[in-house]
């Protein structure tokens, strides 16, 4: 047995160990699953492209993100259709 050391973004990180552990696995498992995966599929097992977003959609995909503009609050219903009235 060997070890490598990578290095990964401390965010990636963190969302990689979060989705392994509901998995029931660990980083060590998961990554050894991964190479793996990769000696039997001959190559890396899943398409590896950017995405083909134009300057619009990517910017609509950060502010998301960021949570910018995704809804507002009402206090009441009235208020809520009053906003939706006004929008028509």
């Amino acid at each position: 047995m060997t070890n490598i050391n990578i290095r990964v973004d401390d965010e990636v990180k963190a969302q990689a160990q979060e989705l392994f552990n509901s998995l029931g696995l660990d980083m060590s498992t998961a990554m050894n699953i991964f190479l793996r995966q990769s000696i039997a599929y001959g190559g890396i097992p899943f398409m590896v492209q950017r995405p083909r977003f134009n300057k619009e959609t990517e910017q609509a995909i950060r502010e998301a993100r960021q949570g910018i503009g995704l809804s507002k609050a009402y206090g009441t219903v009235a208020e809520l259709r009053e906003a939706l009235d006004a929008e028509d």
